[in-house]
């Protein structure tokens, strides 16, 4: 016997769903772990689901989405203060990027810009996926974060909303304050439902806890953002839809000012001053340069018996271009330095089935499809040097997954994924690069050719909803990464492309955890391992002054957990720890602060003493992490500098003074805290020795309509 599943219906009805923003369910579903809707109570895994309000309450305090996946996710990496998010892993590995499933990563040259891709205010909710997984493809080592925008709203014809805002330190006011403005319409006229969103802010300068500029090195500092989203969709008929997307992303710093290098071992912070315009920040602005999605998505929910189907056709350009370094010099041919842009064009074409079936006492959901896609990537220098060459991979992939459920509370989860990528690459010499006049890279003319990549990966979870007081889960697994081929390309020491290390990496992931939910409290606790062959970690050439990759087994663990009390219905509290280690296996030794973050925990109160007025207090609390030993010079090289804890406060509220009418204000390090953030401590990098934020408000209002 047939009947349509809880997918199905929710795929139907999904566009008022998620149009909602009080709807209590909202939380209750994702589409991130298997590719359609399901209930959150099915998914055998650990999840994170940030909502449209948690994601507006930070934007009160900071636009960054990396600072707000930060606060409330466990198991991802603390905030980096930045625009970049290298060093913000996901349990250990790296994390990807999506929006509605398109992905927004560079995976073939990692440039960790990822996470800054979108505006928050174009958001309905944020689904984060824990572990290894090889659903989405290439790139998901870590998991995946899929960013889920807003749909037009049903109800009504057409809806709006203005907000305008300025953030502007309270340490020392001059040259701070910014400016931001966002704005969003939607409706539904006959069959056709629109939505647009748009964003604009200029940063003024970024001080710290003693007033002094932050440096520049991916810094935010006299930032210009732009995002305009919108979407369009056209109802054919009750179960057939088809939905247009388009997204453009521009943040790059535009600044007169030049940096005062410090030296982290030395306990010297990097600060920005103003200086005359030889001394400047050279280059280009950093920063993605005008990014742009475009997807065309095709929904069927009864395409044949019990059966939905989904088909996205998508294509992505993208340049993020970096900081200028004096590291990518070259005094032989006139080069003090050199600015570095990654390239990388996608198209891609997915088609996903969705099959429920009723076999008496069990419900089971057929998922699978076929994904293609051609990633073209490169890096190269902005005055026309090669540092890694351009990169074609062709990726044919099928897949099948599975969902049984056995007397409505016996999940069990099984599926398996096919994946064929061919990834060309012509010849190539690899840059010389200088530190100093005695310290560079020697070129290697390498022969290129065409690496073929065949893997089948294999996921089987279980859980078991025993009661609403302990429902446990354990599930196992797999992903197929080819990860970052570009920094190996770039650091190549052979002639022959086939000599470098470029193998793929099959990374296990195991998981054990389980739910509870009281009256007033609920809880969730994993604990997890991955292990892979072939994974990816730096090491110093000292005699070239170049951070060669090293390919070698590693080995991942870590648990976490999340309590949400509920102390009454206008108070709440949402409190997580999370721990994460991890070592080189072959070497028996720890894996660097790239991958491994220091512990931490988070707690966000909730207050709402009546219906006009709502406030939250947030706080981070960073661990501490000193694995690592200095050199012979008595200096930490690398990613290995120890990592002191520090603790952060914000506060943000809002009051509705109207009918239609909002002010809001957000303060972020409520007590000017004077801390270098994780990353900053541990990268002896030159340059990234960047004080954290010091105290900076935000005030604002807003209007709908």
């Amino acid at each position: 016997m047939f009947k349509p599943s809880l997918s199905l219906v929710a795929l139907a009805v999904s566009s008022c769903v998620v149009a909602s923003e009080s709807d209590p369910g909202i939380e209750r579903i994702i589409v991130s772990g298997s590719r359609v809707i399901e209930s959150i109570d099915e998914v055998p895994t650990s999840i994170t689901v940030i909502s449209q309000k948690q994601i507006e309450e930070h934007l009160m305090v900071n636009p960054e989405l990396q600072s707000l996946l930060a606060q409330v996710v466990p198991g991802l990496a603390p905030d980096t203060g930045s625009s970049s998010n290298t060093g913000q892993s996901l349990r250990g590995r790296a994390p990807l990027v999506m929006i509605d499933g398109v992905p927004q990563s560079t995976p073939l040259r990692n440039g960790s810009l990822g996470v800054k891709t979108i505006d928050p205010s174009a958001l309905a909710r944020i689904e984060v996926i824990k572990g290894a997984t090889s659903v989405y493809g290439n790139g998901a080592s870590g998991g995946i974060i899929n960013y889920i925008t807003k749909q037009a709203s049903t109800q009504g014809e057409h809806a709006g909303q203005v907000s305008l805002s300025s953030r502007f330190s309270a340490v020392k006011l001059q040259e701070s304050a910014g400016a931001r403005f966002s704005a969003g319409v939607n409706g539904k006229v006959g069959n056709i439902d629109y939505l647009v969103t748009a964003s604009y802010e200029e940063n003024g300068v970024q001080r710290d806890a003693e007033g002094d500029i932050l440096g520049l090195q991916y810094g935010l500092s006299d930032t210009v953002t732009e995002n305009y989203f919108t979407k369009l969709g056209y109802e054919i008929d009750e179960e057939k839809r088809l939905q247009f997307s388009y997204n453009f992303f521009s943040s790059q710093q535009k600044t007169d000012l030049g940096d005062v290098v410090g030296d982290i071992n030395e306990g010297q912070k990097t600060f920005a001053i103003h200086v005359p315009e030889a001394l400047q920040k050279q280059g280009k602005p950093q920063g993605p340069d005008g990014n742009e999605n475009i997807t065309l998505k095709y929904s069927d929910s009864n395409i044949f018996a019990n059966s939905g189907m989904t088909l996205d056709v998508y294509a992505q350009d993208i340049e993020n271009v970096f900081f200028f370094s004096p590291n990518l010099a070259n005094p032989d041919e006139g080069y003090s330095g050199g600015q570095s842009i990654i390239r990388s064009e996608k198209k891609g074409a997915r088609a996903t089935f969705n099959t429920a079936v009723d076999f008496d006492n069990i419900e089971a959901t057929f998922i699978y499809g076929i994904d293609a896609l051609n990633d073209i990537t490169s890096q190269p220098l902005v005055d026309g040097r090669i540092w890694v060459p351009e990169m074609d991979m062709q990726s044919l992939a099928g897949f099948l997954q599975t969902k049984w459920v056995i007397s409505d509370d016996f999940i069990v989860k099984a599926g398996v994924r096919k994946e064929n990528i061919d990834l060309t690459v012509d010849d190539y010499e690899t840059l010389k690069v200088c530190r100093s006049a005695t310290q560079c890279s020697v070129p290697v003319e390498v022969k290129g050719d065409t690496i073929d990549y065949d893997a089948t990966t294999y996921n089987l979870a279980f859980k078991y909803n025993f009661s609403d007081k302990f429902s446990p889960f354990i599930n196992y697994s797999q992903g197929s990464d080819i990860a970052d081929i570009g920094r190996l390309l770039r650091a190549a020491t052979v002639t022959d492309i086939g000599l470098i290390q470029t193998e793929a990496s099959i990374i296990d992931n195991y998981e054990i955890g389980f739910n509870s939910t009281f009256e007033k409290v609920r809880f969730e606790v994993a604990a997890y391992r991955s292990t892979s062959e072939l994974g990816t970690s730096n090491s110093f050439n000292e005699v070239t002054g170049v951070y060669e990759p090293v390919r070698a087994p590693q080995e991942i663990w870590g648990y976490e957990g999340l309590v949400d009390y509920q102390f009454s219905p206008s108070l709440s509290l949402l409190a997580t720890y999370s721990y994460v280690e991890g070592k080189n296996t072959e070497a028996d030794i720890y894996l660097g602060s790239r991958q491994i973050s220091p512990p931490k925990a988070t707690a966000n109160l909730n207050w709402k003493p009546m219906d006009t007025l709502s406030l939250t207090v947030s706080y981070l609390y960073v661990g501490n992490r000193k694995r690592f030993e200095p050199n012979s010079e008595g200096d930490y090289v690398g990613d290995q500098g120890p990592i002191s804890s520090y603790n952060i406060v914000n506060l943000s509220g809002q009051y509705q003074f109207a009918d239609n009418w909002n002010a809001f204000m957000g303060i972020e390090n409520l007590f000017n805290s004077d801390y270098y953030p994780a990353r900053a401590q541990s990268y002896t990098y030159g340059g990234y020795n960047i004080k954290g934020l010091g105290t900076t408000a935000n005030l604002g209002v807003t209007y709908q309509f």
